[in-house]
This record gives C-alpha cells, structure tokens and sequence, in this order.
C-alpha cells in the first residue's frame, strides 16, 4: 500500500530538485507523445532542446532566445510577488493586452511626430494601463469580496475582445488597404523599440526584464515589504498581528503584476510584433505562471525558467517546420511541464511510504 506522509518541514532539496525532475519527466511523456504520432521522439526533442542553442543556424536562435524570455520573465516577476502572498492573478494576459494597446494608441495618436520622448511616454503609459487593468479584480476583491482568480481571468476575454475592436476599429491603419490591424511601429523610429546589440535579440524589454529580477530580488529578500508579503501566504493570521493590511496587500500585488505585464506587452508591441493586431496576444500571460512556479517563484529561478521555456517555443516552432508537428502537440508538451511540476512538487511536503499504516 502506497501512502503519503506529511514532513514536518518542507523539504528544501525536493523543492529545488522538483523542476529539473518535472523537465525530465517531461522530456519522457513528451517524446511518447512524439511517437504516438509517429515522429521519431529523440530527434523531435533534439530539434526542440538542442539544435536552437547548438544547431546549424544557432546564431539566430540564440538571439531570438532573449526575444521570447524576457516577456516571460517581465511577467513571472510580477506574478510571483502576488503568488508569494496568496494573491492569484490568472489575468496577466489581459493586462499584457491592455499595456500594449495603450502603448501603441499614444504612438498613432501622434504619428509621424518624431520626438525623444515618445517612447518613455508609450512605456509609462503601457505600465499605466496594466496597473489599471490590474486594479479592477483588486478593487473588487477588497470592496465586494470576489474571487480575484475568476475576475482576473474573465477580464482577458474582455481585453482580447477590446484588441480586436481597436485592430478593426480604432487603430486601424488607414493605409493598410482594408486589412485589420494598426501601422506597423517597427517603421514609426520614435515609437520603435530597436535591438539594442546587433544579433543578440536585446531590446529595452529585455533590460526591464533583468531590473523586474533584481527589484523583486531586492524586495522579497532584502525589504521588509517582502517579508510581509511572505508572512502573509505562509500565516495570514500571523500577517494581520504584525501590522499586515490585506486590502493594501492586494492593491500592491495585483497592481504591481499587472504594471508589469502591461510593460510586456509595450514592449511587445513596439519591438518584435510590432502592430497591434486581433492575434497580438501569444498566450505570455498564462505561460508566465509556469514560469513562475517552475522558478520556485524566487527570481533568480524565472531567469533560468524564462529561458527554458523560451527554448521550448523557439524549438517548438523549428519542431514543426522540420517535423511536421502540429502546434497543438507542442502546446501540449509545454503544458505538461506545468502538470508534473505541481505532480512533483507534492514530494516537498509529503514523502511517500510504502506498506501499512502503523496503528
């Protein structure tokens, strides 16, 4: 008979052990999932983990890398603070959405001015816009008492519904010969955001993403503030005698992930797709929470999640040009990734013994 006993203390060697396990047991059941399709499961692993670091056309993909990671990163940043403090927001799509359209609308609400002071503008108004889209399930969690996952998460239908007015409406471009979506900012120099080193894929979200790792690094481990924060996940009770106020607590996490993801989407925007257009949105926001459980929601481990799983969409991409794969198979492989993790992460707390209870 199999049972699971709780520890007495989470174990901290299964707690870092458990996302290199959940990657390896994903490696396993995906290349399973290759074969039932009928690919050859070490070559479709090897074209998604191996040939975009080591392979004939490295160069570019290592590049495109920091293209696809520092969204992922950006966003995990601000999602673990509110995850640490047992404030769930599921909504960071949304406000990645709500970012980038704000961004963009400053830019071709002005254009062709050219002017130094666009861009900052376009940032400040893309956190802006993801800090107020943040602070609507906030609000309402601390005025009515709603759930703030649900409300978060049924505001990303209402953004997307709003990116697709805004591409067919508003944000049209008038000179786009009747196809939806905006003028394309990579061709607007003061609203661009450029490679900053040529062939390295660096561009100003990926100096955000680094400061997002450092400021939370600083904040959960060095601040007072995040000790609070930590306090109030682990021992809400214990959070209220120490002065904690929740309602402040859930206005600075939401608002704060949120902020965070609207800069993502800016950055987006302005830099690798360039347009906003009804398909704009690359599921960043809900790939963002695995990268932030996989990261053990410490900093340090996004940076290293935010890569891996930026590996996997650049793989995944070259698994399907090279091998046929569909893309609902690697979607599928991503998602596992999560499903072991929270599989495996039961070890932290519980050990597994086998034969019967003693009476």
């Amino acid at each position: 008979m199999i049972r699971l006993v709780k520890r007495p203390v989470p174990s901290k060697a299964w707690s870092w052990a458990t996302p290199l396990i959940a990657v390896l047991a994903t490696m396993i059941a995906g290349g399973i999932l290759f074969a039932a399709l009928g690919k050859n499961p070490v070559e479709a692993i090897r074209v998604i983990f191996w040939d975009p670091l080591f392979g004939p056309n490295a160069g570019y993909f290592r590049g495109q890398l920091l293209v696809k990671a520092a969204p992922l990163i950006l966003i995990a940043s601000g999602l673990a603070v509110g995850f640490r403090a047992g404030i769930w927001n599921i909504g960071a799509e949304g406000q990645y959405i709500i970012g980038a359209i704000c961004g963009a609308a400053l830019a071709l609400a002005v254009y062709p001015t050219e002017s130094a002071w666009l861009f900052p503008a376009m940032v400040i108004l893309g956190a802006l816009g993801g800090f107020l889209w943040g602070l609507i399930p906030a609000l309402l969690k601390v005025i009515f008492g709603t759930n703030e996952i649900l409300v978060s998460l049924m505001l990303v239908y209402v953004a997307q519904n709003l990116l697709a007015y805004m591409a067919f409406g508003p944000l049209k471009n008038p000179e786009g010969y009747g196809f939806p979506g905006s003028r394309n900012l990579q061709q607007y120099a003061s609203a661009h955001n450029p490679e900053l080193i040529m062939g390295t894929g660096a561009h100003w979200g990926v100096v955000a993403a680094l400061i997002a790792v450092i400021g939370a690094y600083i904040l959960m481990h060095r601040h007072i503030a995040g000790f609070r924060i930590r306090v109030a996940g682990e021992a809400p009770r214990a959070a209220r005698f120490a002065g904690v106020v929740p309602a402040r607590l859930v206005v600075f996490c939401l608002g704060l992930s949120g902020a965070l993801a609207g800069l993502a989407g800016l950055f987006e925007v302005s830099g690798p797709s360039g347009q906003i257009t009804d398909s704009f949105n690359a599921g960043y926001g809900f790939t963002a929470i695995i990268v932030a459980f996989l990261g053990r929601l410490h900093p340090i481990g996004i940076l290293l999640a935010g890569l891996l799983m930026a590996l996997t969409y650049i793989g995944g991409d070259m698994a399907q040009l090279m091998l046929s794969l569909p893309s609902a198979a690697i979607q599928v492989f991503q998602g596992m990734l999560l499903f072991f993790l929270l599989g495996f992460d039961l070890l932290t707390n519980y050990r597994v013994r086998i034969g019967r209870a003693r009476a």
